[in-house]
């Protein structure tokens, strides 16, 4: 059972990041996806959530109306499009499903001139 993400970088404030999140090792279309967010010294953040069909979705506060969330089912994989990219987006991002308990190993965004 694994999760791994990708798509993370560097970008410039203004700029956009497609995270992937790609499962592997169990039957990823019976379950729903979170996407947190962890910055230094400070305390996990909830970002966003899609339901296991992905008729359902939404979006922390902090990032509400710059992000996407979706899902491939043939891929096993659910994406994360984040646009207007600003410095406080600063962090290690993680995909993880509550009801496993699996979480992915992060991927780095950095939002820097």
């Amino acid at each position: 059972v694994q999760l791994v993400e990708s798509g993370g970088g560097l970008v410039q404030p203004g700029g956009s990041l497609n995270l992937s999140c790609t499962a592997s090792g169990f039957a990823f279309n019976r379950y729903s996806m979170n996407w947190v967010r962890q910055a230094s010294g400070q305390e996990r953040e909830f970002v966003a959530y899609i339901s296991h069909d992905g008729g359902a979705s939404h979006y922390g506060d902090s990032m509400k109306g710059r992000l996407t969330i979706s899902r491939d089912k043939a891929k096993n994989t659910v994406y994360l499009q984040m646009n207007g990219l600003q410095f406080e987006d600063t962090a290690v991002y993680f995909c993880f499903i509550p009801s496993l308990g699996v979480w992915g190993q992060g991927a780095q965004v950095t939002v820097s001139l």
